[in-house]
């Protein structure tokens, strides 16, 4: 993941996996600063613009798109659209997912935990299969409580973080965290390399509170929840 761009702390636009991504499918991005820096605050030019909704853009945005949401807007331009995601607010048989999973040409809702390693293979074919331009999508369930990935010692319904605890499990929520990081890491060092020369966001959803001020797991609005990693490579160039 340092390849793609310097890390940077930012601010989800939701607490939740489905609030956030609504958000971000119509191209409102974590904020990683309020000075008007293109990229790293959409106010000042986002990555993905939807014409025709809300602001025109104040110019220098990444990509500038017509649809009902940028997945629609890539497709419009001709891309291929593929996408990928773990949790179940992306089952495209479901009434929420429809939001989230159907808009894609091409889309896999596994739905089993620790599966990046299979959603990549999935997604490495169809890139494969792809001509011309493609607007990829993968959301990753290992990071996600409850922290478990393939091979990990500890066991996989254990949510160390779970809501309302009154234990301090807040050290196992980081070590398990950190485990299930470097392992997404080495999943998606091929696809990372794949479009080190194209445009890459690569973020979290929302955060998880560990205990900071008696709160636990995510789904409010609290600062650690809102906190989130931010990575932003436009065209090749780190931003």
């Amino acid at each position: 993941m340092r390849d793609i761009a310097p890390l940077r702390a930012a601010q989800a636009p939701s607490y939740f996996t489905y609030g956030s991504h609504c958000a971000m499918f119509v191209g409102f991005t974590p904020v990683a600063t309020l000075d008007p820096v293109p990229l790293l605050n959409p106010k000042a030019a986002k990555p993905f613009k939807l014409v025709g909704g809300g602001h025109p853009g104040k110019g220098g945005e990444g990509f500038e798109l017509v649809g009902a949401n940028i997945i629609e807007g890539f497709a419009n331009r001709g891309y291929t659209t593929i996408g990928s995601g773990a949790v179940n607010w992306f089952d495209p048989n479901t009434p929420t997912g429809v939001h989230l999973g159907r808009p894609f040409q091409h889309f896999l809702h596994d739905g089993q935990p620790g599966a990046c390693e299979p959603q990549v293979a999935w997604i490495e074919e169809r890139l494969d299969a792809a001509t011309g331009p493609v607007f990829t999508f993968l959301n990753c369930g290992e990071t996600h409580v409850p922290y478990w990935h393939q091979g990990a010692p500890w066991p996989q319904d254990d949510n160390c973080c779970h809501p309302f605890q009154t234990v301090d499990r807040s050290d196992e929520c980081a070590a398990r965290q950190a485990s299930s990081l470097r392992h997404v890491d080495r999943a998606l060092a091929p696809l990372i390399a794949r479009f080190l020369n194209a445009t890459i966001l690569l973020c979290a959803d929302h955060g998880d509170a560990w205990g900071e001020g008696g709160v636990w797991e995510h789904g409010v609005p609290h600062e650690k929840v809102l906190t989130v990693p931010l990575m932003i490579r436009q065209s090749g160039q780190p931003v």
